[in-house]
This record gives structure tokens, sequence and C-alpha cells, in this order.
């Protein structure tokens, strides 16, 4: 776990503080530096008309090597980057077939960079200061905010009561709109690794009020946290004995063993190869060459029981 003092530099540096929300201006950020719905619909970014409260909105990549990233991403995924200056530190916008789905920032200080990369989600909350008090309330803590972020609105980084790490944005131009399944190559899925699954769910349900529903899934029980019609992320005990928990991004591909397969050419390592067991082999765990996961899933799903996602 990152300590408390090491998260701040990271958000200035990342999405969160990215004041640089253009270039040339007219790149838009899909999830908070879109500075008026019109530059958004410019970039080809629909946002809702009503704010989406419980939805992963964003996703940052932290790593000691964004150069090295960006070679493997563009390579893995066909991800296209544009570099953003004029912040505290250099932050690197990700576009994936048209659409911009999240950023690169490198680690603020030694002791972030100790932590190793990770992915973080942020989810899109009506007021991220309350967010924040109702976490530390049920236990979990504030890692770092909350802040005030020119032309995108308020943000935090929390560990909730397990110590899985998560960001809190409200965002003022509004959120990404439900458009339907992402394209390959885009983030499809969040996925709780829980040490106790049916904790989480319920605090994850008390804050945000989704709809817990229990979906089978072999090795045992499986939450699909929902508002509505519309899926947001899923809740199951951590496979690996003894890791700590943490919320797992999943990003859509046509086929899970050959990208698997790319990704240890490229550098990166397969963490969990396509298997029978494993939603009929629909799914692969990759690692990046700096060490942050990413599984790659085939949607749909071989078999529909297991199908969750959006």
């Amino acid at each position: 776990m990152k300590h408390p003092g090491t998260w701040r530099a990271w958000l200035r540096g990342g999405l969160l503080l990215t004041s640089v929300c253009a270039v040339g201006g007219t790149v838009a950020i899909q999830a908070g530096c879109a500075s008026t719905p019109d530059s958004a619909a410019r970039e080809g970014i629909s946002l809702s008309p009503t704010p989406l409260y419980g939805k992963f909105v964003w996703h940052d990549l932290v790593t000691d090597n964004p150069a090295a990233a960006k070679r493997f991403y563009r390579d893995l995924f066909g991800w296209e980057f544009v570099d953003i200056r004029g912040g505290l530190r250099p932050y690197s916008l990700i576009r994936a077939q048209g659409r911009w789905i999240g950023g690169i920032v490198h680690p603020a200080n030694a002791a972030e960079k100790r932590e190793g990369a990770l992915w973080l989600g942020y989810l899109s909350v009506p007021d991220v200061d309350r967010a924040v008090t109702e976490v530390s309330a049920r236990g979990g803590k504030a890692l770092d905010g909350p802040i005030d972020v020119r032309n995108i609105g308020r943000a935090a980084v929390v560990a909730d009561p397990q110590g899985a790490a998560v960001g809190f944005v409200r965002s003022r131009p509004g959120d990404p709109a439900d458009t339907g399944v992402p394209d390959e190559g885009q983030f499809l899925w969040m996925e709780y690794l829980a040490q106790d699954p049916v904790a989480a769910a319920d605090f994850y349900k008390e804050l945000l009020g989704y709809e817990v529903r229990e979906r089978p899934l072999g090795g045992g029980p499986h939450y699909v946290l929902a508002q509505g019609q519309h899926p947001r992320g899923g809740v199951l005990a951590n496979p690996v004995k003894g890791a700590r928990p943490n919320w797992l991004t999943y990003v859509r591909v046509k086929d899970p063993a050959a990208l698997a397969s790319r990704a240890q050419a490229l550098g990166g390592r397969v963490l969990m190869a396509p298997r029978p067991d494993a939603r009929g082999g629909s799914l692969a765990l990759i690692a990046d060459p700096s060490g942050a996961v990413l599984a790659l899933q085939r949607y749909p799903f071989e078999s529909s029981k297991s199908a969750t996602a959006p």
C-alpha cells in the first residue's frame, strides 16, 4: 500500500491535475478534462446528460518507464498517445479506437516507485468529500485529497476497508455516456479481487447504491455491482492466497491467447494463459514490462452464464 503522503504528486501529475486540457486547442479528455460538452463532441466523446455515479470513468497507469509502456501498449493494442506538457509532471493521454480512455504518468517519488506499477480506476461519485468521509467511517482511509481540479471538478484516492485503492471524481463537464459494449482495445470491465467478497459487495452497495446480483461462477460467490441495466463491476474472492485485494482492469480483445503470447514477446509476462475453467478460455492475465496487471477478455464470453460485463 502506498503511504498516504506519496499519492498527492501522483494525482497532481496525472489525470486529476492535468491543467493543460488541450493540445492545439482540440484535445478533450473523456472523463474530466473536456472543458465543455461541445469540445468533447468534437473529439467523438459522448457525455451523459446526467451524471453516471458509480461508473468507472477513467484509468491511469502509473509506471516508472512511460516510454516503454507506450511502446508496449502501442504494439499490443494499437493505442495512440498524446503527451501533455505544462503540468507538474509529464502526462500521456491514451486513445483507443478514437476514444480517450486513460493516461500514463510517472511515479512521483522513490516511495511510489517501490510500490511498483499499477492501473488505478476512478469512480464517478456525486460528492467526493462525502464519499471519502464514508470510506473512512467504514474502516478505509483517504490516501490523498479531496482536491479541487481546474477544468475537471473534485477528486480523491482512497483505500477501502480491505485495502484496495480506488479513485473518486466528480466531473463538472459530465461523465462518458453509456454507449454499449466498448470496442476491442478499450476498457471493458472492473473486477474486485477481495479478501472477503461479501463484505466488499456490501461496502460498495452502501457507498454508491449499487444493486448486488449474485452470479454463478466456479470457485466461489461472484457478485455484480449494477445500476439498473448497467453492470459496473464484479466482486469475487482473490484467487491468489495472501495477495492484497485490488481492482483488476479488463481490456476487450478478440483473441486473449494470441494477445497474451504477444505481450510476452513484447517484454511482458503471462500470469494466466486462457484455460477452459476460466470463463471458457476467454480470459488471460498479463503484466506489462513494468509489472502492471491487466486482464485480456474476449466478449461475449464463451459461456452466457458467466457473462457479466456490459
